[in-house]
């Protein structure tokens, strides 16, 4: 009995030792395993061509005036029917009259103010706050280089001043208001000599920029284009009319149109929708409708794509570098490294072995590489894009840790790193 316990534990002790071997085996070798790891983020693939485009907008040139134009909108600022386009002074007199004007009336503006004003024996902390809030506005619009409302911010916050000061510093003069008045009509009797007007004729959205393309292209000509006669327009040298005040743009719906290989464009269908990237200073993507596909020239149609949104955005763009998106897919991006094809042997119902790929990456989670199955979307010379196919917990994520090289790596292989 003793020589049979001494050769159990033995055995034990030998088991023991085999097994303590190769935990420190599997541990050494985790340890000392060199792994690599990338992060999966999200990317976007675009079925896409890049080609040169013409916007054809519905256009009326404003003709030019003789004297000092004081042109009133803003790029892409709409305009009603009716309301001033520009006015012109005869000269340099008319000019200085109507500041003169302007001032006059803002000083009989807030004297008429402080005169309809009740007493007020509290301190001055409301029209303060008044005159804090338009210097704040003022220099933020100035700090940030929006100036397209820098007139109107300057003139709010000359009536504040003057608002406060006439209602508690230096009283009111009734007298000063007939004064006022009776300056300002001798004035406007003088400026309508010599000081006119533009109305606009019909509403639409200002431009500046009078290229030359509005005589020759309007949108009723887009929708007939053939990729030849497309190609004269961005070849030709426009004339332009320097003389002018700008134009309107008289219509919301304005058009792109591209030229394409015949074999991306047969999928395309009238009234369907595309995504067209613009570059430069209008860095967008546009969703914009097919609304005409010439027959085929030397390989090519011609594609007008047209959408009723951004007008004011893009008044000063005409011929554009373009990017037509076909297909978008999202999906997240893995280095190839990372991408391992498995083979699965499973039976089928006559008790056939069936071999199956799946496709995956291997993460890092909790200290462990994990085996998560995906579907590559695309290809990228270092990268695919991939679909998660696995779904809860299992499922890949962006910001996952992917695994792009170790020794021996396996679904369960403990990692430390």
């Amino acid at each position: 009995m003793k020589e049979g316990t001494a050769i159990t534990k033995l055995v034990m002790l030998f088991l023991v030792a085999c097994l303590a071997a190769y935990f420190g085996i599997y541990i050494f070798r985790g340890l000392t395993d060199d792994v690599t790891t990338a992060v999966a983020y999200t990317y976007t693939v675009n079925d896409s061509v890049e080609t040169d485009g013409l916007l054809v907008r519905q256009e009326e040139i404003l003709p030019g005036y003789d004297g000092i134009v004081n042109v009133m909108p803003g790029e892409g600022e709409r305009v009603g029917a009716g309301q001033t386009v520009a006015v012109i002074y005869r000269d340099g007199d008319a000019l200085a009259r109507e500041d003169e004007m302007q001032a006059l009336s803002l000083e009989a503006e807030l004297l008429q103010y402080a005169m309809e004003q009740p007493a007020m024996t509290g301190g001055t902390g409301q029209l303060e706050d008044q005159v804090f809030r338009a210097v704040v506005d003022l220099r933020t619009s100035t700090a940030a280089g929006e100036f397209g409302r820098l007139e109107e911010q300057v003139l709010e916050l000359k009536r504040a001043v003057l608002r406060r000061d006439y209602t508690y510093g230096q009283g009111v003069d009734p007298g000063r208001l007939a004064q006022l008045n009776s300056r300002l009509s001798q004035l406007r009797s003088r400026s309508a000599m010599d000081t006119s007007r533009v109305l606009a004729q019909q509403a639409g959205v200002y431009s500046a920029l009078v290229d030359g393309y509005e005589g020759r292209i309007t949108p009723e000509g887009a929708l007939v284009l053939t990729p030849s006669m497309l190609d004269d327009l961005l070849e030709q040298e426009m004339p332009t009319q320097e003389h002018s005040l700008g134009k309107l743009i008289t219509a919301n719906r304005w058009y792109v149109v591209v030229a394409l290989p015949e074999d991306r464009v047969q999928k395309l269908v009238r009234g369907h929708t595309l995504l067209v990237g613009f570059t430069g200073d209008f860095e967008r993507t546009v969703e914009m409708r097919i609304d005409h596909i010439s027959k085929a020239e030397d390989g090519r149609c011609a594609v007008t794509l047209s959408t009723d949104r951004f007008l004011s955005n893009t008044t000063l763009l005409r011929t554009q570098t373009l990017e037509i998106i076909f297909d978008r897919q999202e999906g997240l991006r893995v280095p190839k490294a990372a991408v391992h094809i498995l083979m699965k042997e499973s039976t089928d119902e006559q008790g056939n072995t069936v071999q199956t790929s799946i496709t995956g990456v291997y993460a890092v989670v909790n200290g462990q590489a994990e085996f998560k199955t995906v579907k590559v979307l695309a290809e990228g010379r270092q990268f695919y894009v991939v679909q998660p196919l696995d779904e809860g917990k299992t499922t890949l994520r962006a910001g996952d840790q992917v695994i792009t090289r170790a020794q021996d790596v396996h679904d369960g292989k403990v990692l430390v790193g």
